[in-house]
C-alpha cells in the first residue's frame, strides 16, 4: 500500500491544505486569528458562557492548551473570563461586543474558504465527503 492510499497520510495532507487556505484568507482580510481561536469563538457564540474545559471539549481540543488560546483572545478583547461562582477554580468565558463583531466579520470568509478546501469535488462528492468525515470522527 502506497502512502497515497493511506488514510492517515491523506488526512494529514488535507489538514495542511485546509490550514494553509485558512491562514492565507485570514491574512488577506487582515484578521490575525487561528482556526482554533475561530472555533473557540464559534463554540462560545453557539453555547453561550462556557468554562474553558467545555470549550476544549466542544471543539475537541486539548484541555491543557486551551488556556493559551483563550489568553490570546482575551488580550485582543474578544473574550472575557470571570470566576465561576459554582467552582472558583474554573473560569467562565464569554464573547465581548468586539469579539462578536470580529466573529461576524470572519465567519463569512471562513464559510467561503470551505469551498476552496474541497474545490476538486463535485457538489455530490462534497456532501458525501462531509458525511464520511463526520462518520470517521464520531
Amino acid at each position: 500500500m502506497s502512502y497515497y492510499e493511506m488514510p492517515g497520510h491523506l488526512i494529514r495532507r488535507l489538514s495542511q491544505q485546509s490550514n494553509q487556505v485558512f491562514q492565507e484568507e485570514m491574512k488577506r482580510i487582515g484578521a490575525d486569528v487561528t482556526s482554533v481561536q475561530f472555533a473557540s469563538m464559534q463554540a462560545i457564540e453557539l453555547h453561550g458562557e462556557m468554562e474553558q474545559s467545555q470549550i476544549a471539549q466542544s471543539i475537541h481540543y486539548d484541555k491543557a492548551t486551551i488556556g493559551g488560546v483563550i489568553d490570546r483572545l482575551e488580550k485582543r478583547g474578544w473574550v472575557e473570563r470571570k470566576s465561576n461562582p459554582k467552582d472558583r477554580r474554573a473560569k467562565l468565558v464569554t464573547l465581548t461586543k468586539e469579539g462578536r463583531k470580529a466573529l461576524e466579520e470572519i465567519t463569512p470568509v471562513v464559510k467561503a474558504l470551505q469551498d476552496q478546501v474541497v474545490a476538486n469535488l463535485s457538489d455530490d462528492e462534497r456532501a458525501l465527503f462531509i458525511k464520511l468525515a463526520q462518520k470517521v470522527v464520531s
